[in-house]
This record gives C-alpha cells, structure tokens and sequence, in this order.
C-alpha cells in the first residue's frame, strides 16, 4: 500500500513539491551563506518525493539549530508552509486526497523548522 501511495503521491504532483525543495538547496549551496540550510532541504527534498511509510524526527536540538530555524522561518519557511497549506486544502476537498493533503500538512510543519529534524522510516 505505500508503495502504491507513493507512486500516486509522485506522479500526482509531489514530484513538482521535491524538485523545488531540490532547487531551494541548489540556490542555498551556491551561496556561502545559504550553506547551513542545504542539508535540511535537500533531506526534505528526499522525503517530499516519497513521504508515505516515513516520519520526522528530531536529531540534534542545539542552540545553532535554533538559530538557523528562526532565520529560516522568517526568511523561507512561512512560504513555503502557505505552499504546502494551499496544496492540502486543495486536496482535502476530495475523499481521494485526504491521504495527500494530510502529508502536505506534515511538509508544512516540516517546512517551518527543517534543521535539526531527521526523516525514518517508519
């Protein structure tokens, strides 16, 4: 069943969410000062292409964490949280949807706060 989740996650658009998140590292690695950040995007990046059978989780909170966190949600993060919200909303009109739109609203929250968190399986 997640195998199929994804599939229909993928090819539905979640490949559109992945390859911004991929774009958003590409742009932060050619800036020296956007390096703190790539890693978290491109982990994102990872986890918006196949979320289903995945969770979030904290791997180090340290006071530099918090720091880039609070730089990022006031530079990027709102943005692309209101991305991901627009995107759930949309989805959750249909029954169909609910299953996506609830991992757009996982991404949301992610999108908020992305250092410091780790993506398992599940």
């Amino acid at each position: 069943m997640r195998l199929l989740m994804n599939v229909l996650w993928f090819i539905l658009g979640g490949w559109i969410s992945g390859t911004a998140w991929i774009l958003a590292g590409l742009l932060l690695a050619i800036t020296i000062v956007g390096l703190p950040w790539t890693p978290a995007a491109f982990r994102i990046a990872g986890f918006t292409y196949f979320p289903f059978g995945k969770v979030v989780v904290e791997r180090d909170g340290g006071a530099t964490s918090v720091l880039l966190n609070i730089l990022w949600l006031l530079l990027a993060g709102w943005w692309l949280a209101l991305h991901h919200l627009v995107l759930a909303a949309a989805l959750a009109v249909t029954i169909i949807g609910i299953p996506f739109a609830w991992q757009h609203v996982k991404l949301a929250i992610l999108s908020l706060t992305p250092v410091g968190k780790g993506v398992v399986e599940a």
